[in-house]
């Protein structure tokens, strides 16, 4: 077959071969930190924060954290605060002239960016820390602390800390000696370790519950198609054929050669849903991890309700164009096409060629906004349907859209690998879209 012989050829190239290998031993590396619990902490006594993290928002900081969590391991914390630190530069590079000017320096400005966001993750750790030790002693039982008093939470924050640094560095060591981006790596590697106890307690569930092995292949049938369609999300459309953009605009004449717009349905990518899940969970920051509270903080905290959803889909689709506002400059795009020679048939460069992106641009994003705030909310739709919480995750929202993601960036990279040393790539095209591309000018 000719999948098997594609495996042979990557294990034929000795630098792909190496950085494969590499990676797989950075993972299970990292896999074996989330047996390491915190040194005070009883091990055996961890079945409240087990049942906590089951399901609903704790459930999902569980996944990010590839099960770590609810282990009360020196990894609980995750990769987490260095995603919400990322986030927080990027938009800095937004506003302040200073980050604006480091992202146009090249190398040294990354470097100095990536610098001030290690620090930025420091400070959220200082503060997630004691969050989390609260919470612990919330849920657990006075018994499960070996150790007490200051030195005990003192200790812990700093291992805590410490353990999200050194995940940062495995993560550092994959991009620069492994397979594809090691951050991303990291957590769709402790999503994914999540599927197999999920899939396992959802088939346990309908063979001795309700519904049967019918209900479990519908549940998987519609998986799948889910999976479909976040692989179409991910990837977006690369390139409008310029007939489809004048009708768009309403002027559906067009004749000649067909040329292409590099724009996309989906240019915020999975972005929209991490800030808008980002600011869903202030609630139950507020109320101190308790599911207990006020009206509006029950209403808030509980993931698969009304509320949250109907909010969480409004907050998807407006950070979708503000992304999209942000990553897509009309006038930057009309400059490089007049630089590069180029222009769009019918339409004046310069301000006639910003005015019809610009106009691409906002009709476009809609329907990409819509279907991504859909993919979001799609685990409350399961759950609804009698579909466990934690198997209900791996419907939507933002786990399946950065499993897909990187799964495709990661086979991506070794197509690149393959195709350079002039073997067949992974699928018989030869080319596999992953998440970025360049933008070209016609």
């Amino acid at each position: 077959m000719k999948f098997i012989q594609t495996i042979k050829n990557i294990f034929k190239i000795e630098d792909l071969r190496a950085r494969i290998l590499y990676t797989l031993g950075i993972v299970a590396l990292y896999r074996l930190g989330k047996y390491i619990t915190l040194p005070g902490v009883d091990p055996s006594m961890l079945e409240n924060l087990q049942s906590q993290t089951s399901s609903g928002i704790m459930g999902l900081l569980d996944m990010f954290s590839g099960g770590a969590f609810s282990q009360a391991s020196i990894f609980a914390l995750g990769i987490m605060p260095y995603i919400s630190a990322s986030i927080v530069i990027q938009l800095l590079g937004i506003v302040f002239p200073y980050f604006q000017k480091l992202q146009k320096e090249g190398e040294s400005g990354r470097r100095k960016m990536n610098q001030y966001t290690r620090y930025l993750t420091v400070a959220i750790l200082v503060l997630q820390a004691p969050t989390y030790l609260a919470n612990l002693h919330a849920i657990l039982p006075p018994e499960a602390f070996v150790l007490q008093g200051m030195f005990f939470k003192i200790s812990s924050v700093i291992i805590l800390t410490a353990g999200t640094i050194f995940v940062m560095w495995l993560g550092e060591r994959i991009t620069d000696k492994g397979i594809g981006n090691g951050i991303s790596l990291i957590i769709m590697v402790g999503i994914i370790a999540r599927f197999p106890v999920a899939f396992v307690f959802e088939t346990g569930t309908r063979i001795n519950g309700s519904g049967g092995l019918i209900a479990l292949l519908i549940e998987i049938v519609f998986l799948f198609l889910v999976i479909l369609g976040s692989v179409l999300l991910v990837q977006g459309t690369r390139r409008i054929p310029v007939q489809y953009a004048r009708r768009i605009v309403g002027n559906k004449q067009y004749g000649g050669v067909r040329q292409y717009i590099p724009l996309k349905v989906n240019a915020a990518g999975v972005m929209p849903i991490i800030f808008a899940q980002a600011i869903m969970m202030l609630p139950i920051i507020f109320a101190g991890f308790s599911e207990s509270g006020s009206g509006f903080v029950v209403a808030f905290t509980n993931m698969y309700g009304f509320w949250y959803n109907m909010v969480t889909a409004l907050l998807i689709i407006l950070f979708t164009y503000f992304y999209t506002a942000v990553t897509i400059n009309p006038v930057q795009m009309a400059e490089d096409m007049k630089k590069n020679g180029g222009f769009i048939p019918g339409i004046k460069p310069g301000r006639k060629t910003v005015e019809f992106i610009d106009t691409i641009m906002s009709r476009i994003t809609l329907p990409g906004s819509i279907f991504l705030a859909i993919i979001a909310i799609l685990p409350a739709f399961a759950v609804n349907f009698g579909v466990s919480g934690e198997f209900a995750q791996f419907f939507g929202g933002t786990s399946l859209l950065i499993l897909v993601g990187v799964v495709l960036d990661t086979l991506q990279q070794i197509e690149s690998h393959l195709l350079m040393r002039h073997y067949d790539g992974l699928m018989k095209s030869g080319r596999i879209k992953g998440r970025t591309g360049a933008v070209t000018a016609i």
